[in-house]
């Protein structure tokens, strides 16, 4: 800030000197503007061009004051530069204007609003699957961080529209809300609908009565960090064998998944109208269809084979790594 203010400075005392030069050159010599700024542009910057005229001993004085002048503003604009850029100030604000442009290119990405412990686990998801993300932070020491990290960021308040709109929230195809503060999330996710109609849209919150508000504002889903931690650890004791069992279906590495979802939109259109006994998965790939979402977002568990492919359903699937790597060529 301190070289930024010094740069400024130096602006302000070449114009003065300019003007100085420009007027002093006007009454005394009774130059014209131009010439007046022809020499006063000669003087100050030294480049030995002839004068107008002979000079007599008042412009002589003039000039010399007008050089005196002009070499301690010199001084003082590279001192001022030098500072500027050994802060990493100009550099800084370089490499960040070629983040926000490689942000606006973005297409189907996730804006993730606060780094925070919940924030980070949901970036470090993200990234091995190859997902592109956004974080939005104010903390200049998470920042930092980001930055080592090559994480693409957007300095600022979640909660201001116009840091959304820098994150490209527009084009984004989802929005995570982990700050640690009900309140900011439910003002996240109530101006993130506004700007982004069909998005989706997920937000963490502490107590259940910010669950119906968050649901109200337009959030898709809502966690409960404390609530899921405290049911899992229950479930453990109660069904051990079964949690376990689930936990190994999780998606936890892009190496090991065994579970996936299939947008049938995503499918060739001949696919459409079709049921799920024409897909022939389990013959093609091993996978089973363990589950379908209907266009009114209902999970059915276990669809029967007759189930018709309609547009705006999805399919989720189980099997092993290689059969989901299967599933991928075949579709």
């Amino acid at each position: 800030m301190k070289g930024k203010v010094k740069l400024y400075i130096s602006l302000i005392l070449l114009t003065i000197v300019l003007t100085i030069g420009i007027i002093g050159f006007i009454i005394i010599s009774d130059e014209t503007f131009i010439d007046s700024l022809y020499m006063t542009v000669i003087t100050m910057s030294t480049v030995g061009f002839g004068t107008l005229h002979e000079l007599n001993q008042t412009e002589k004085l003039f000039t010399i004051v007008l050089i005196i002048l002009s070499i301690g503003v010199y001084g003082y604009s590279v001192t001022g530069l030098t500072e500027y850029l050994a802060n990493d100030n100009f550099f800084q604000l370089l490499k960040y204007k070629k983040m926000q442009k490689k942000i606006q290119k973005l297409q189907n990405h996730t804006v993730v609003c606060g780094y925070g412990r919940n924030g980070r686990q949901a970036v470090i998801k993200l990234k091995k699957f190859n997902m592109p993300c956004v974080v939005i932070e104010k903390n200049k020491t998470i920042i930092e961080e980001l930055d080592l990290n090559n994480i693409l960021y957007v300095e600022g308040d979640g909660t201001d529209d116009k840091t959304l709109n820098e994150a490209g929230i527009i084009n984004a195809k989802s929005l995570i809300a982990a700050l640690p503060s009900d309140a900011d999330n439910l003002f996240v996710v109530l101006s993130a609908r506004q700007i982004n109609k069909d998005f989706t849209i997920i937000s963490r919150a502490s107590s259940e009565s910010s669950f119906k508000k968050l649901k109200i504002a337009g959030a898709t889903n809502i966690i409960m960090p404390d609530k899921i931690g405290g049911e899992h650890m229950a479930s453990l004791v109660v069904t051990p064998d079964l949690v376990e069992f689930v936990d190994k279906l999780a998606i936890s590495d892009e190496c090991i998944t065994n579970l996936e979802e299939i947008a049938i939109n995503d499918l060739p259109s001949d696919f459409l109208n079709r049921t799920i006994l024409d897909l022939d998965l389990r013959k093609k790939t091993g996978c089973l269809v363990i589950g379908f979402k209907t266009p009114q977002n209902e999970y059915i568990i276990n669809p029967e084979a007759t189930t018709k492919l309609k547009p705006n359903t999805k399919l989720i699937v189980l099997g092993r790594p290689n059969q989901i790597k299967k599933l991928h060529k075949v579709l």
